[in-house]
C-alpha cells in the first residue's frame, strides 16, 4: 500500500469534514506538532513565572526587602496580567493565536533575562527601587497574559468541538511542568550559582522556546488547507472577527458563575503558586528547596488527566455535560478546603507537603470544569470569553498576594492566610453549584 503524502493527508482531513463545520482542522501530525509546542510553550511561560517566587526569600534577604515589599513585588505581575486577558482574546481570534503567543513569549522571555540587571539597577533609585522593580513586573505580567486566551482561541479554531475541551485541559498541565522545571532546575542552580543564574538560564530557555515556535511549528501553518466545503470562511478570517455580544452573555447567570468560581480558585492557586516557598523557608528551613518545590506541583499533571478520564467516563454514561462540570468543580473546592483546614493545624513537614500537593493537585480538576465553560458557554468566541473570565480571575491574583503579604507583616500567621483562601473557595462552590452551566448562550 502507497503511503499517502503529507499534502494528500491534509486534503483528506479538509474534505471530510462535517459540511456544516466551517473551520479548518489540524491533521494528525499537525495536533502532535502543535500540542507538543504548546505544551512546551506553557511549560516555559510557568517556569518564567515562578522564578520570581522561588528567589524572593533570597533577593528579599539580600535587598533588605519587608514582607509587604515581597507581597508587592510579587502581587504585581498580576496587576499587568488583568490588562491583556480580553484584549489577547479578542486579537487571538481576529488575527491568529499563533502570533499573539510568539509576540508575547519574546516579551517575557527576555524580561526574565534581564532581571538581574532590572533588580541591581533598581537599587540606585532608592526610594524608587520597588516601584521601578513593580512597574516591570506589570509588563512581564501583561506580556503573559495573552497566552491562555490565545492558546484557547488557537485550539478553538483548529480542531473539533469533542476534541477542544480535553485538548485544552490537558495543555494546562504544562503550568506545573514549568513549575516543577523552575522547582528542580531552579532550586539546583540557587544553591550553587546564586539567584541571578536562575533568570538567565530559565530566560534563555524561554527564547529558545520561541525560536522553535516560529521557525519550526508555525512554518506548518504554510501549506495549511482550509474546509473547502466553506470557501468563504478563508476571507472572512482576515481582517474581520465577529463582533462578540457582551450583553447578551452579561444578562446570563450562568457566565458569572463561571467567572466569580474561576476568580476564587484563581486566588487559591496565586497564592500558593506566589508564597508557598516563603512558607516552607520559614516554616521548615531545613527542608530542602528542591522537594518543597518539585513534590506539590507532580500531583497536578496525573489529576488534570484524571479529570479527563473521569469527565469522558461520564458523558459516556449519558450525564448532562452541566452537571459533570459541576461535580468536577466540587471535588476541586471541597478537597482543597479540607486540605487548607489542616495546613491551619499542623506542624508536621510531611502533612503540610502532602497537604499542598492536595490543594496543587486538585486545581487539576478546575482544568475540566470551569477553565473550559467558556468553550461551553461561547464556543465561537471562546478565546474572547475566557480573555474576561482570566481578567476577573487575576484580581484576586494580585489582591490576594498582597493581602497575603500584608496579613503575614501584621500577625505573622500563616493559618490567617489559608483560613482565607478556604472562605473564598466556599463561595467559588456555592456560586457554580447554584448557577453554573454548561448550556451554550451564543
Amino acid at each position: 500500500m502507497v503511503k499517502p503524502t503529507p499534502m494528500e493527508e491534509k486534503l483528506k482531513y479538509s474534505l471530510l469534514r462535517d459540511l456544516n463545520d466551517s473551520q479548518s482542522i489540524w491533521t494528525r501530525n499537525e495536533k502532535r506538532t502543535w500540542f507538543l509546542t504548546l505544551l512546551a510553550g506553557t511549560c516555559m511561560l510557568y517556569s518564567t513565572r515562578t522564578t520570581m517566587p522561588l528567589l524572593v526569600p533570597a533577593v528579599a534577604s539580600e535587598r533588605k526587602w519587608s514582607k509587604t515589599d515581597s507581597g508587592t513585588v510579587l502581587s504585581s505581575f498580576f496587576w499587568g496580567y488583568t490588562l491583556t486577558q480580553v484584549l489577547g482574546g479578542y486579537l487571538s481570534d481576529k488575527f491568529g493565536g499563533q502570533k499573539v503567543v510568539l509576540l508575547s513569549a519574546i516579551g517575557w522571555s527576555l524580561i526574565t533575562f534581564w532581571m538581574p540587571n532590572i533588580i541591581t539597577s533598581a537599587s540606585y533609585l532608592s526610594s524608587y527601587s520597588i516601584p521601578f522593580i513593580v512597574a516591570v513586573r506589570i509588563v512581564n505580567g501583561a506580556c503573559q497574559g495573552v497566552h491562555f486566551p490565545s492558546m484557547i482561541s488557537i485550539t478553538s479554531q483548529n480542531l473539533n468541538a469533542s476534541e477542544r475541551t480535553s485538548f485544552f485541559s490537558i495543555l494546562t498541565s504544562g503550568s506545573a511542568l514549568g513549575t516543577l522545571l523552575t522547582g528542580i532546575l531552579g532550586s539546583f542552580i540557587l544553591d550553587y550559582f546564586g539567584w541571578p543564574t536562575v533568570f538567565r538560564v530559565i530566560g534563555f530557555l524561554g527564547l529558545s522556546w520561541t525560536l522553535f515556535l516560529r521557525y519550526y511549528t508555525m512554518a506548518t501553518d504554510r501549506n495549511r488547507i482550509i474546509n473547502l466545503s466553506q470557501p468563504s470562511r478563508i476571507c472572512s478570517k482576515l481582517g474581520h472577527s465577529e463582533t462578540v455580544p457582551w450583553l447578551k452573555l452579561f444578562g446570563r447567570t450562568s457566565f458569572w458563575a463561571c467567572v466569580l468560581s474561576h476568580a476564587c480558585e484563581m486566588n487559591c492557586f496565586f497564592v500558593l503558586l506566589s508564597w508557598l516557598p516563603t512558607y516552607f523557608h520559614e516554616n521548615f528551613p531545613h527542608a530542602k528547596g528542591w522537594v518543597v518545590n518539585m513534590i506539590p506541583w507532580l500531583a497536578l499533571p496525573p489529576v488534570t488527566i484524571l479529570g479527563k478520564a473521569l469527565t469522558e467516563a461520564l458523558i459516556s454514561r449519558q450525564w448532562s455535560l452541566t452537571k459533570i462540570r459541576k461535580l468536577v468543580q466540587s471535588f476541586c473546592f471541597l478537597g482543597q478546603n479540607a486540605a487548607l483546614f489542616i495546613m491551619c493545624h499542623t506542624e508536621q513537614f510531611n502533612t503540610a507537603l502532602a497537604c499542598m500537593s492536595i490543594i496543587i493537585g486538585l486545581s487539576g480538576f478546575h482544568n475540566n470544569a470551569v477553565t473550559v465553560n467558556p468553550q461551553d458557554l461561547a464556543p465561537s468566541h471562546s478565546g474572547s470569553v475566557f480573555g474576561l473570565m482570566n481578567t476577573v480571575g487575576a484580581i484576586p491574583g494580585f489582591l490576594g498576594v498582597y493581602l497575603a503579604g500584608h496579613i503575614l507583616e501584621l500577625t505573622q500567621s500563616w493559618s490567617a492566610v489559608f483560613s482565607t483562601a478556604a472562605a473564598i473557595n466556599t463561595v467559588g462552590w456555592f456560586v457554580f453549584t447554584i448557577f453554573g452551566s454548561a448550556e451554550a448562550i451564543i
